[in-house]
């Protein structure tokens, strides 16, 4: 914690700082001394974080990320193998429900043939679903945890960090791309851009409308997906900070609600990309 005794607004920021691990220049005045050297380290300080700049790394996102799209993987390679022909029962049956689900969706917007979009829809929704699930985890329990294990911050929703939502969708935006020249080759998708759906006198405008809507997909994807998870988070942070009886009051209801919420965002962003994913195919 940022003290024995933390103020509000220390409690707030420690629970919204990640664990960043980045550079910091020679002269940095840090912990009453001065670095001599350039130093490669992680952040003891919200303000060290903040100094340390775009190449720094969150490695609480990291891990947080890479552990529960591996917890995706294992649990649901381990119901496959054990799938029967029978009739399906607990956790195998579970997992076909969610199957059957994004493949009926799939395929009521995807009209065209490719064997990576269902799949891809599948492990965004899972994955995103996973991440932002964290957020129903009693905000104190793993970073109190972590400082009784000496690590400074612990964030354990990936999903409150731009930086992880911003690469999913970047991800997106590349496949967008890559389909779209693919289908329609270099010539094609340049002329989508500059020549519809005005004359082709109005290329100026065509291109700038049409860039700026290419561009505001990924932006609305990374965007959505952190701006509701992380008010969600600052939600339960300040009802953590009330007395202890109003804490149980309130975090329930809210924690129910917010059930339907983070299944709704990860509901979102795998129909969307496979709504952009389609776009990309569509030749006008």
């Amino acid at each position: 914690m940022a003290g024995s005794n933390p103020s509000t607004q220390e409690y707030i920021s420690h629970h919204l700082t990640n664990l960043t691990y980045g550079k910091l220049p020679a002269g940095y005045v840090r912990d009453g001394g001065t670095l001599e050297s350039a130093q490669w380290t992680v952040a003891h300080s919200a303000q060290e974080a903040a100094d340390m700049g775009f190449m720094a790394i969150h490695l609480d996102t990291m891990f947080w990320s890479i552990f529960l799209g591996a917890l995706f993987c294992w649990s649901f390679a381990r119901a496959a193998k054990a799938a029967t022909s029978g009739v399906p029962a607990g956790f195998q049956n579970f997992v076909e429900m969610v199957v059957d689900f994004i493949d009926d969706n799939v395929k009521s917007i995807f009209h065209h043939k490719n064997d990576l979009v269902a799949p891809l829809a599948l492990t965004v929704f899972v994955w995103v679903f996973l991440q932002n699930l964290m957020d129903l985890v009693p905000v104190d329990w793993i970073p109190e945890l972590a400082k009784i294990m000496g690590i400074h911050y612990m964030k354990v929703v990936p999903s409150t960090d731009v930086n992880a939502t911003a690469g999913m969708a970047l991800g997106v935006f590349m496949l967008i791309i890559y389909y779209s020249i693919k289908q329609k080759g270099v010539g094609g998708f340049a002329a989508e851009l500059a020549f519809q759906p005005l004359p082709k006198w109005a290329l100026p405008f065509n291109l700038f409308l049409e860039i700026v809507g290419l561009i505001a997909k990924p932006i609305s994807l990374a965007l959505r997906l952190f701006g509701n998870m992380y008010a969600g988070e600052m939600v339960f942070i300040i009802i953590s900070l009330l007395p202890f009886y109003l804490q149980w009051l309130l975090s329930v209801p809210w924690a129910i609600f917010h059930i339907l919420i983070i299944t709704l965002q990860a509901f979102i962003f795998a129909i969307l990309t496979v709504v952009y994913l389609a776009m990309a195919y569509d030749h006008h």
